[in-house]
């Protein structure tokens, strides 16, 4: 038998080695390097707005609020002005029409809960908006709106198709000039993906996250889904047909699947919605658009934005946008003292600087209480009570008691307010819009809007606002209606549950 020689592979050549090394060294410090300016690079212009204060006479701020309930036999039970508003707003125009809207869609999917019909918000929007096009040819319109109604390039919107031949300007945001919330992925997409990855356009093999009746989607689409990043704004401005303007700035979206939701919005006249114009046309420009709009006539503004109220009855009331959201909250809860208090109706909470300040508030004697969503529906799917279930229960636990949460009582729909009112006995200061409690939405990520209203507490608005909170708090509601329940019905202690959602927080790894 020949003999045969046999040889063992010996390690690779200590050059080689070093080479892999500096290799993957030098892809860690670029992946670093790239997450580092992503997270930190300057924001799109029109982003993080706050506003002088603009005085306001009270019949020109208008609080306006969706409530979705059942009564004792589970029939639904729904109360909506937030688009019958909006749809008066865009009736009224004669020059502009400036609408931002997150989601803009009619399709349901799976999406509609049978005890929550749908109204087909998006049609009777696009309807107003091409008929008041036809009636007034001059008449420009500008929708600015996220590319999610697109799937990211993978399923286009007919309801955007056909605003489009009316001649309206539909500008999709340029998500890449936002910072990147959910920086470990986005990083990883912006180095190895986004480059050769397409639009998201053509046949697609993954299912459609909005629709999974419809025609699969790319993994383009699915690759730019997972950044984690939106155009979350909810905004409609005009000019009222005299010269002025008028809008409607709150947490609800044209989207015929979250129709049902219980929103809120203050409806405006008046200079205080001029830097938010100025701020939706910056991002138009930022996303390509070259057009304008009319502009529409001055009114001055408040001589010092720090100046108290001066009648029984004046009213003063600012612009706050993404990052500047959160500081205007922090700074009044943390202003806030004994005998003082905090409601907030909040769709999502889970950004660790309001946490830690409303437990604070607490133990100066502030008196806060929350109704918070249980994030347990999300378009007909279920979900796991993440971030609003544990962050509850720290709440609850941390302050002894001493903080009372209430969970709104959901049928499939969601609790989609985003309200915080502070107040003492002669001052009520509220922020509503678009933005959650949570790191996306107020730390410069997402393009959030919001407005900020100071009013006495003689005012009817003032009145009306707590009597909304009240009413929701207390269940006073005929019909066997219980809008919310108990802290204990929704609880979580698991620390499981907890520390995931700190994790999902920090990190960016999260949805919410």
């Amino acid at each position: 038998m020949p003999f045969i020689s046999r040889t063992r592979k010996g390690p690779a050549p200590s050059g080689w080695r070093t080479a892999r090394r500096l290799a993957l060294l030098a892809a860690l410090i670029l992946w670093l390097a790239v997450a580092a300016w992503e997270t930190h690079k300057p924001l799109m212009a029109g982003a993080h707005i706050e506003s002088p204060w603009y005085p306001q006479a009270a019949q020109d701020v208008t609080f306006i609020a969706d409530i979705t309930s059942a009564d004792a036999y589970g029939r639904t039970v729904m109360s909506q002005g937030i688009f019958d508003q909006t749809l008066a707003v865009i009736r009224s125009a004669r020059r502009f029409i400036v609408l931002d809207y997150f989601l803009l869609d009619e399709r349901l999917g799976s999406a509609a809960a049978p005890a929550s019909p749908a109204r087909n918000l998006s049609g009777e929007l696009r309807d107003a908006l091409l008929e008041q096009r036809r009636a007034f040819p001059d008449l420009q319109v500008l929708l600015i709106t996220d590319p999610i109604n697109d799937v990211y390039g993978g399923s286009p919107s007919p309801d955007l198709t056909l605003i489009r031949a009316a001649g309206v300007s539909v500008v999709v945001t340029d998500l890449n000039a936002l910072r990147d919330s959910n920086f470990m992925y986005s990083s990883l997409w912006r180095l190895a993906i986004s480059w050769w990855s397409g639009t998201g356009r053509g046949g697609g093999w993954l299912p459609n996250p909005l629709d999974e009746e419809s025609a699969p989607i790319t993994f383009a689409s699915w690759a730019r889904l997972v950044n984690f990043k939106a155009n979350h704004r909810k905004v409609v401005i005009a000019d009222d047909g005299r010269g002025g303007l008028i809008g409607v700035v709150g947490s609800a979206n044209p989207h015929d699947a979250s129709s049902a939701n219980s929103n809120a919005a203050l409806k405006l006249r008046g200079a205080v919605l001029q830097p938010l114009l100025d701020s939706e046309l910056a991002i138009a420009h930022s996303s390509g658009w070259k057009g304008q709009v009319p502009e529409a006539d001055a009114v001055p503004v408040a001589k010092n934005r720090h100046d108290r109220l001066l009648g029984a009855e004046d009213l003063r009331a600012q612009v706050l946008t993404e990052g500047a959201i959160r500081s205007a909250i922090l700074q009044r809860v943390s202003a806030s003292g004994r005998g003082d208090n905090i409601d907030i109706a909040m769709f999502y909470v889970a950004d660790r600087g309001i946490v830690e300040s409303l437990l604070a508030a607490s133990r100066r004697g502030v008196k806060v209480r929350l109704i918070l969503d249980p994030n347990q529906d999300a378009f007909g799917h279920p979900k796991s009570g993440i971030p609003n279930q544990p962050v509850a229960s720290e709440l609850v636990a941390a302050s002894d008691g001493a903080i009372h949460v209430r969970w709104y009582r959901t049928h499939g729909e969601q609790f989609h307010t985003k309200l915080v009112m502070v107040y003492d006995a002669h001052t009520l200061w509220l922020t509503l819009g678009s933005a959650n409690l949570t790191r996306r939405n107020i730390a410069d990520y997402n393009l959030e809007a919001n407005v900020s209203v100071e009013t006495p507490r003689t005012t009817a608005l003032s009145a009306q606002l707590l009597d909304y909170f009240d009413t929701l708090w207390s269940n006073r509601a005929g019909l066997g209606i219980e809008y919310t329940a108990d802290f204990g019905f929704y609880a979580d202690p698991s620390q499981l549950h907890y520390w995931l959602y700190r994790l999902m927080e920090g990190t960016g790894l999260s949805t919410f």
